[in-house]
């Protein structure tokens, strides 16, 4: 049975009210396991708008699911595409506070700032360098509103693909002078290494996973824009990160980010 229109801004609704109290839910698919992609898309859409509405503003995009060991433990073929807004956009010279989500886990990430302009439908990874103006390390922090950080594919890409918080590093460099696939990557917490991957981790490397999303955005007429954030996907798996935690990521020739967190019940 296809989903109604009532039903989608129904779901919105709840999502956003589990973000912002703070609560798990249980997932979509628990209620409506008939669900599509293409209708957890339109929630997705819906729930942007939403946060727009509310004086947020779109800056960029977020991809999922680009490693392929990943892509076949969810039995799907291809990544996923979360919005970013500029609410969740953190500093690294402030620290972050815990209480402002449900569970949160920290993932590596390469960073793209689009120098113009880029749409199509064949767009190519080396399409996408030549748009790029720069590239830093990030850490996105990913917070599932569901239970358990536990969802089917629809579930996720309705919940605007976990997407909560990012910080980007300082020092920004010029894509044309790395090979991103071999860039390595350290994660650490409190200095102990927690994970460790390289750029080949995304889809072979990071630009062709962001041309996939070029690709996608292509099919529905439009494209990525000047300025525009891209995370290019997580370069090793997510790890859960506490009150008093420092999470740090440096990425080889782009130099580290870091943040710390904190609960805002011990602060002065």
């Amino acid at each position: 049975m296809a989903m109604t229109t009532e039903t989608k801004q129904d779901l919105v609704e709840w999502l956003l009210a589990a973000e912002r109290d703070r609560r798990e839910i249980e997932k979509i698919t628990q209620r409506y396991p008939d669900m599509t992609i293409e209708d957890a898309y339109e929630i997705q859409r819906q729930l942007i708008a939403k946060k727009e509405q509310a004086g947020e503003r779109c800056i960029g995009l977020k991809l999922g699911l680009t490693s392929r060991a990943k892509q076949q433990m969810m039995g799907v073929h291809e990544a996923i595409y979360g919005y970013l807004t500029d609410g969740m956009l953190a500093t690294e010279w402030e620290t972050i506070a815990h209480e402002r989500f449900i569970h949160p886990k920290a993932e590596p990430e390469i960073a793209f700032l689009m120098g113009e302009d880029l749409q199509g439908t064949n767009v190519t990874a080396k399409d996408v360098l030549r748009a790029t103006r720069y590239v830093a390390p990030a850490i996105e922090i990913i917070d599932s509103r569901y239970e358990n950080f536990r969802f089917t594919l629809p579930d996720v890409v309705a919940d605007n693909c976990s997407s909560a918080a990012f910080v980007v590093g300082s020092r920004w460099v010029a894509p044309g002078s790395l090979d991103l696939a071999l860039a390595g990557v350290v994660m650490t917490i409190n200095g102990v290494i927690q994970t460790t991957g390289s750029g080949a981790a995304v889809l072979g490397h990071p630009a062709a996973s962001v041309a996939w999303a070029v690709n996608k955005l292509g099919e529905q007429g439009s494209g990525l824009k000047k300025g525009q954030i891209i995370l290019s996907g997580a370069l090793t798996e997510a790890v859960l990160f506490q009150p008093g935690d420092v999470i740090q990521v440096s990425v080889d020739g782009m130099g580290s980010v870091s943040f710390g967190c904190q609960s805002s019940r011990n602060e002065i």
